[in-house]
């Protein structure tokens, strides 16, 4: 494949806001719209070697999280990562981190490789979010609350289309037509790989209703939200807006839904 055909099937598969540049022989930078809570953009490097094409972190990733102490190589967090690993095909070679690429789906290749490298470095907000946040428990509490336990599931995933549980919604909630999928967002990161599952849903022309709830929507990186805000079609800025509004937004989601549903029978 070409450079120009392999930049189509990044975008295809990925975001129109993908891009390469070519450093030296069989060295491409793959420049995309995707970045750490800090606004590090993930460093992604494609490589021609001993005739297999790779994609590369280069060492960037875990070099990343060792900035903020983190002990990643023994523990709970080594074990998470290690699962990640597997579930994204993805190979740690002495700290660098690589998925090789099968069969030319270099689009597929470098849409797991972007999940894994922010699902790695969300593991540095383990310590943190214990620390000083109940907003993840507090949101399934009041979803709990909010929502009859048989029209609800916790860590959804679709078995047909993510049998791996890579792309998991934190909230799925029965709906008239269309489910609605709830995110609960405290950070940067989070946002991404939101981002990344309603893309990968969409790409399956799955019908869903995108919601997020945000512990604190102002601490979002503008870019990452408005990346996010193109597949979401509501947010709450906070779980205090969540709490007073959501039995609105929900009554008026089902409404659209009626009316929309018996529109398209008629």
């Amino acid at each position: 494949m070409t450079a120009e055909t392999i930049i189509q099937d990044f975008r295809r598969k990925v975001c129109e806001g993908i891009n390469l540049s070519s450093e030296g022989a069989n060295r491409y930078i793959v420049f995309t719209p995707f970045m750490f809570d800090d606004g590090d953009h993930l460093a992604i490097i494609l490589k021609l070697e001993s005739n297999n094409w790779f994609l590369t972190d280069e060492g960037h990733t875990f070099m990343h999280i060792s900035y903020d102490d983190i002990n990643f190589e023994q523990g709970t967090r080594a074990e998470i990562i290690d699962r990640v690993l597997l579930s994204y095909g993805i190979k740690s070679v002495e700290g660098e981190l690589r998925a090789y690429i099968e069969n030319d789906n270099y689009g597929d290749a470098l849409y797991s490789f972007i999940q894994g490298l922010i699902k790695i470095n969300d593991i540095s907000y383990l310590k943190r979010e214990r620390a000083r946040s109940t907003f993840l428990e507090d949101f399934r509490n009041f979803l709990t609350e909010k929502i009859p336990e048989n029209k609800r599931e916790f860590d959804y995933n679709d078995p047909v289309h993510d049998p791996k549980q890579n792309y998991i919604v934190d909230c799925r909630i029965n709906s008239a037509t269309r489910p609605i999928y709830v995110f609960a967002i405290p950070n940067d990161d989070r946002c991404n790989i939101a981002t990344m599952t309603c893309l990968h849903y969409e790409k399956f022309k799955i019908p869903f209703i995108a919601t997020a709830v945000f512990e604190s929507q102002e601490e979002i990186n503008r870019r990452v939200l408005a990346r996010f805000s193109d597949v979401c079609e509501k947010q709450f800025p906070s779980l205090q807006s969540a709490q007073e509004r959501f039995e609105a937004y929900q009554s008026l989601a089902l409404s659209a839904e009626i009316a929309y549903y018996y529109w398209i029978l008629s």
